[in-house]
């Protein structure tokens, strides 16, 4: 019987000699997870056993390090979780975000699967679907609100208004002006200026005009004897302004929270309007939440998609397809989804990918363990021959 055993030993540390060589094949493919031969022992009852026998092949699903690629359509998971894939009318999961984003606006991998999650707005609660980049801009915003903030120089002389009234080309008619910018609902840009006027102590009218056009309204903001501004006893001009070439009319109020009156320069300190052009779209970029923003020409970002992630109770029972994608089994249980960064998923890497987690230098030493195995079985068999040539050649 013991060229039973020793032909078991021989195929087992085949196999194992397989299972290594391939993970050594594949120490430089991005989201490759090694392998293991788990062995196990045949005996039927006789004195000796029968031999040995390769239970199960068991994928070591270990995180590989993060490597730096500088480009913004590779992805890495930072933790647990594997990218969903839709290939040939099959969900595939993948631990390997080489993304290419193609003409029709999918993201896919080398094998053209292509990368599955949420729509625009529609939260965790979502159906994964596969991702699209829509290729049209970003419309215009028009402006709606402003918010600034400044020092007003609390040493300047008043103005007494109804001596000298207020006109946008004489520069004695106010104290302090400031240009900024506007966008109506075209995205066409105004020249958005501020007037201040000081008018008493602690006192200062406050004007708005755009492309020259003064408003009519006139806004107040007081200041406490320590320069903060009072703002229940200030008040803000609404502006508006219909500027024409079929855009609607521009209305929009100032927030002055934050305004100082001290004894020193005016200055301003921050002046920003939520308005914007519109903008052709000129990339793409993730965060990590796993949110694709796409960047615009108009220099805003916008969230098109978001990046569903799956795991499984037992990621040791998916099913290997090749290409670096498992498939789901009985095994390894339902996929459970969810986003990036949230519970048990890890957060997305953008410019990065996870590389294979063999280890080469263990590797190499199973090789040689592996190798001598599989000598051993074969000098059992040699010594088996011995034995049977020695008992044929009785007389």
């Amino acid at each position: 019987m013991g060229f039973s055993q020793a032909l078991s030993g021989l195929n087992a540390a085949a196999t194992n000699l397989d299972v290594v060589g391939n993970n050594i094949a594949n120490s430089q493919t991005v989201g490759f997870k090694s392998s293991g031969v788990q062995f196990a022992d045949v005996y039927t009852g006789a004195m000796a056993g029968q031999g040995t026998r390769v239970a199960s092949v068991l994928q070591d699903f270990t995180n590989g390090t993060l490597e730096p690629t500088g480009r913004d359509l590779d992805l890495a998971i930072n933790g647990s979780g594997f990218l969903r894939f839709a290939q040939n009318d099959q969900v595939v999961y993948s631990r390997n975000g080489r993304l290419t984003l193609t003409r029709e606006g999918f993201l896919e991998n080398a094998q053209g699967a292509r990368l599955t999650g949420l729509p625009a707005g529609v939260g965790s609660g979502g159906q994964p679907e596969v991702l699209r980049v829509p290729a049209g801009g970003m419309n215009a915003n028009p402006t709606t609100g402003v918010e600034a903030s400044f020092n007003l120089d609390a040493t300047v002389d008043t103005v007494d208004r109804t001596a000298v009234p207020f006109d946008p080309a004489d520069g004695d008619s106010y104290s302090y002006a400031n240009t900024g910018t506007a966008y109506d609902s075209l995205g066409v840009q105004h020249t958005m200026t501020t007037y201040f006027t000081k008018t008493a102590d602690n006192t200062w009218e406050v004007r708005v005009a755009v492309d020259g056009a003064a408003d009519t309204t006139t806004g107040q903001l007081v200041f406490d004897t320590n320069g903060t501004l009072d703002e229940a006893a200030s008040t803000s001009p609404g502006y508006s302004f219909t500027p024409g070439g079929g855009a609607d009319p521009i209305n929009f109020a100032i927030d002055f929270d934050g305004t100082t009156q001290f004894g020193s320069d005016f200055a301003l300190g921050s002046l920003t309007q939520n308005g914007y052009a519109a903008g052709a779209l000129v990339g793409i970029d993730f965060d990590d939440a796993g949110n694709i923003l796409g960047k615009y020409a108009n220099e805003q970002t916008q969230v098109l998609g978001t990046i569903a992630l799956a795991n499984f109770r037992n990621p040791e029972g998916l099913s290997p397809r090749g290409d670096n994608t498992w498939v789901e089994t009985g095994a390894s249980g339902q996929p459970l989804l969810g986003l990036a960064g949230a519970g048990q998923f890890g957060k997305l890497e953008s410019g990065a990918v996870e590389v294979s987690n063999v280890d080469l230098t263990n590797e190499l030493v199973d090789l040689i363990v592996a190798q001598r195995n599989y000598q051993a079985n074969t000098q059992t068999i040699k010594v088996q021959d011995e034995v049977l040539q020695s008992a044929v050649n009785l007389r």
